[in-house]
């Protein structure tokens, strides 16, 4: 695959309207945000963060002996800057945070990511350049690295560290520090290429990812080794392409779902806002699901779903002639409802606003079918070591009835075979975040191990580390690890075991 040639079939970030020419200001942003987070005090899970964090978690409960390790996390921290602030939640620049876990001892650490992005627009007091929900054009754009913002994913491979926008390159960041490295260019074909902060890394070490730019229809592929070497990369033709976020990977297949967007250029638009729902009326076009053979790297078929947004997969399995994966459908224009918090309005909490399945994929008779699997959630993760393998067991957070609004305050570990649910509601004011679950060492089942994540105490300020038993999640956390401060919300993370 040369580099050259699929930044010519995208046609370009210019055409694609991510290089405007002057910058809309969101001071009224800011302004609408403030004035809410003074009515709503727990909207300070999305306020701007400055400067780095360190310090000592008080723990309550007990640290099992056998969790040692470090719990990478990164998310947005930096929403404001000059006065202004972002639209869309997915702009903030990356805060890669480090929780390091061991001897029954919690400690943290946090610290913005240096992209060239975040440097300059430092020292310039102001924003510079676009982001994915965010209009603003003060300065031209070279590549898709000058507006990285290194924000979605921190993932641990190969001895190194990787902040991931989905948009750009990796990240390097120490993984003891979290000083930033530098951009990670894999061969000189991928240099600047969009590189997915969703890759998947199978139980032989090696890792799958892709890339995506709307404009062009293609989306690129890559097979990477556990030595970190370049395997093999293709490209592939997709038509009517909009963002896509996450994908699943099985033993023999990558399975990727196309929301039905009409991607149209503005010059003075946001990528996000040039995203248009065309997944309702009579003309309704249907949720693609493309399946890529691993061997070939070329569609082997394309199935249809009613349309749904999707953001995140669990995890797919090859089953004789089908092939079968869960994912979260959400129903409509789930993509331009997240960037509300932004200014300070929360999503209105409906059963009807999408659940988690699991799909089948018959290749014989061309038809997918999904048998739902629980109601509506998101942040679906599985057990390292059934990545691409059959698997029994899902983690998802989802909100409870007694919330008005979108307010993630369960976690769930979902049996797939049968949809039973082993749940845990914290108390009113608590915000969970993502949670993975981590094997212990010679694992015999898919619940021999911990579910580990985060959680915001937004009466009192704090970010807390959770650790619960995975066979016992309803019983609640076994620990508790509590930072004296906020640390910004964060998207998603991986474990690393000591």
């Amino acid at each position: 695959m040369q580099r050259r040639t699929f930044l010519t079939c995208a046609a370009s970030l210019a055409a694609l309207g991510l290089v405007p020419a002057s910058a809309m200001a969101d001071a009224a942003t800011f302004g609408r945000f403030h004035a809410a987070l003074e009515r709503d005090p727990t909207l300070a899970v999305y306020a701007n963060t400055v400067g780095q964090q360190a310090g000592a978690a008080r723990i309550t409960g007990r640290i099992p002996s056998d969790l040692n390790g470090v719990f990478f996390r990164n998310g947005p921290g930096r929403f404001e800057l000059g006065g202004e602030r972002h639209h869309h939640w997915f702009d903030g620049d990356g805060f890669a945070q480090r929780w390091q876990i061991g001897g029954g001892k919690v400690s943290h650490i946090g610290k913005f990511v240096d992209t060239e992005r975040f440097t300059e627009e430092n020292a310039a007091g102001q924003f510079l350049y676009p982001s994915f929900g965010t209009y603003v054009g003060r300065r031209g754009v070279k590549t898709n690295d000058t507006m990285n913002a290194a924000n979605t994913n921190l993932l641990p491979f190969n001895g190194r560290l990787y902040a991931l926008w989905e948009g750009g390159s990796a990240t390097e960041v120490d993984a003891r520090t979290l000083a930033t490295v530098g951009i990670k260019t894999w061969n000189e074909d991928m240099k600047s290429m969009p590189f997915s902060a969703h890759p998947k890394i199978e139980p032989n070490g090696g890792m799958w990812n892709f890339g995506v730019l709307p404009g062009g229809d293609r989306l690129a592929l890559y097979r990477i080794g556990a030595d970190g070497q370049v395997q093999r990369t293709a490209m592939v033709k997709v038509t009517q392409l909009g963002m896509v976020h996450d994908f699943a990977v099985s033993e023999k297949h990558l399975i990727f779902l196309i929301p039905p967007y009409d991607v149209i250029k503005a010059d003075d638009q946001s990528f996000a806002d040039q995203h248009h729902w065309a997944g309702s009326g009579a003309n309704a076009r249907a949720l693609r699901v493309v399946v890529v053979s691993k061997d070939s790297m070329e569609i082997r078929q394309i199935f249809e779903l009613p349309p749904h947004m999707v953001f995140h997969f669990g995890n797919a399995f090859d089953d004789g002639a089908t092939t079968r994966f869960d994912v979260v459908l959400h129903e409509g224009d789930a993509l331009a409802q997240v960037g509300r918090v932004m200014r300070g309005e929360r999503q209105k909490n409906s059963p009807a606003r999408g659940f988690a399945a699991q799909v089948t994929l018959d290749y014989a008779s061309g038809q997918a079918t999904t048998a739902r699997l629980f109601g509506a959630s998101e942040f679906p993760r599985v057990m390292p070591q059934v990545v691409s393998r059959r698997h029994r067991q899902l983690a998802l957070l989802s909100s409870s009835s007694r919330n008005a609004d979108i307010f993630l305050d369960t976690v769930n570990l979902v049996a797939t075979d049968t949809g039973k649910a082993d749940s845990y509601r914290f108390d009113t004011g608590w915000q969970v975040e993502e949670h993975v679950l981590v094997a212990r060492a010679n694992a015999r089942s898919e619940t021999d191990g911990y579910l580990v994540g985060v959680a915001q105490d937004t009466k009192r300020g704090h970010t807390v580390m959770t650790v619960f038993d995975a066979a016992h999640v309803k019983a609640g956390p076994l620990a508790l690890a509590r930072l004296p401060y906020r640390a910004p919300h964060c998207f998603h993370g991986n474990f690393l075991a000591a």
